[in-house]
């Protein structure tokens, strides 16, 4: 689902060049749960990033289900994008006008080829369901918790049916309670969609909850494990 080859991303900055991925290489299978762990400035954020087509590499390839999308015209980019990546932000990203219903169904609205309206609706409820929020469609995020908040934002990266979810710290906002809620549901969504998982953290309790964690440090890969007691989800 993920190809990752020779990606590298500088950026300049008072007049020097400041390399922050050096030379990339892995692949993600379909059904794959695999955590991207490192410390703060390993260059996971900017891989997370440049999988999901927000940046472009300096160097370097990433296909995802098939399709290059690096150097991708815009356009096409958020097309593919739109049909092919959710992504869930630690900071939630909700917009405060709109409703957990009306947040959730967002993406559906914004893709010309996601269906009928009525199919959407249905659809953005039943998720709000599976994720406890049942009683809580009809709520600005102002009125949820973090914890709910971001579980309006899990429900939201699985409406379209993507066949890839990205999740960046999506539990760095949260207490150890929520943390957990977090994580249960996103891997109860992730089993019943089928979609392959790929997850950023610091956390190592997080972390040991996937199949396989791949390690970055100074913009290099230096671990690739499969985890024995991980979960593997197959599509």
């Amino acid at each position: 689902m993920i190809v990752v080859a020779g990606l590298r991303k500088s950026l300049r900055t008072g007049g020097a060049t400041v390399e922050i991925l050096k030379g990339i290489d892995f692949r993600v299978g379909r059904g794959e749960f695999v955590a991207i762990m490192g410390a703060s400035g390993s260059g996971k954020s900017t891989l997370l990033g440049l999988l999901a087509g927000l940046d472009d590499p300096t160097a370097g390839t990433v296909a995802l289900n098939g399709t290059v999308i690096s150097n991708m015209p815009e356009d096409r980019l958020a097309q593919l994008r739109g049909r092919t990546i959710g992504f869930v932000f630690q900071s939630y990203q909700l917009i405060p006008t709109l409703t957990a219903l009306e947040n959730v169904l967002l993406p559906y609205e914004l893709n010309e080829d996601a269906g009928e309206q009525k199919a959407g609706l249905e659809r953005a409820r039943q998720l709000l369901q599976s994720v406890g929020l049942g009683a809580r469609m009809d709520h600005y995020p102002v009125q949820l918790s973090g914890g709910e908040q971001q579980r309006v934002a899990l429900a939201r990266a699985f409406i379209l049916r993507p066949p890839i979810v990205l999740a960046d710290e999506p539990t760095g906002n949260l207490d150890t309670v929520n943390g957990q809620h977090i994580l249960e549901l996103l891997l109860h969504l992730n089993h019943v969609e089928g979609t392959t998982l790929v997850l950023v953290t610091h956390d190592p309790a997080l972390a040991q909850h996937a199949g396989r964690r791949i390690t970055l440090r100074d913009g290099l890969v230096v671990g690739d494990e499969v985890q024995a007691g991980g979960v593997r989800v197959d599509g």
